[in-house]
């Protein structure tokens, strides 16, 4: 008898394993401080997030706009704001069947890895709190200690996304084919990823991607 295959579980996070997107969050939680302002920022951020959503947005133009709100300071003097964020914003509106679905994941034995598009200084205390061991997300440039607003390396979103977990999985010595690969996903943004994987499952979908799970039969998951 052949021996059971390798599973890798791949979880978006936004609008899939939380409800809401982190960085439309932050960027709401930055207002309240009074860090951003909000009769300037508030219309572009909504924008933003709805461009997001209807996949229309550029991939360079998303990722530079939030990662822009770290830049000038260091991550120390962000990190009393994060913790904030994550205490009193993020944790709120993870859903418990989402912890349960990741623990299932976890327990199995699994390959467990968080994949986003949001930034990783913004996201890495959310994987954290899932007890993820692994995350790939977008990287926030530093320079001299300090965020720059700018990005490093390849994007994690879209197409992007598949390029850094088979960048990843080759760094380990390992390949998606080795592998009995799900991803969970909200967004028509992670069709790439979705298709790339053997089990691709729907959470929560907005409405192309609910269409597209409908035409090709694929499992769509409810975790709110």
């Amino acid at each position: 008898m052949a021996p059971a295959q390798a599973r890798l579980t791949l979880f978006d996070l936004d609008h899939t394993l939380l409800h809401g997107d982190s960085d439309v969050l932050w960027c709401e939680f930055l207002m309240d401080e009074g860090v951003l302002e909000r009769k300037a920022f508030a219309a572009r951020n909504a924008d933003m997030e709805a461009r997001y959503r209807a996949g229309t947005v550029g991939v360079e133009e998303f990722a530079h706009f939030y990662v822009g709100t770290l830049a000038g300071r260091s991550p120390a003097e962000w990190e009393p704001l994060r913790r904030r964020f994550m205490r009193e914003v993020v944790a709120p509106r993870i859903p418990r069947d989402a912890t349960k679905l990741v623990n299932q994941h976890l327990e199995a034995g699994d390959l467990v890895v968080m994949t986003t598009a949001t930034n990783r200084f913004i996201t890495e205390m959310t994987a954290r709190h899932f007890d993820i061991p692994y995350l790939l997300a977008t990287v926030p440039e530093l320079v001299g200690g300090k965020f720059t607003g700018r990005t490093t390396g390849t994007l994690n979103m879209r197409e992007g996304k598949v390029t850094r977990i088979r960048e990843w999985l080759r760094e380990r010595g390992q390949s998606l084919a080795g592998f009995e690969s799900t991803a969970y996903s909200d967004s028509v943004n992670d069709l790439p990823l979705l298709e790339a994987v053997r089990l691709p499952v729907a959470v929560d979908p907005g409405a192309r991607l609910a269409q597209i799970a409908r035409e090709r039969s694929w499992k769509v998951l409810n975790l709110r």
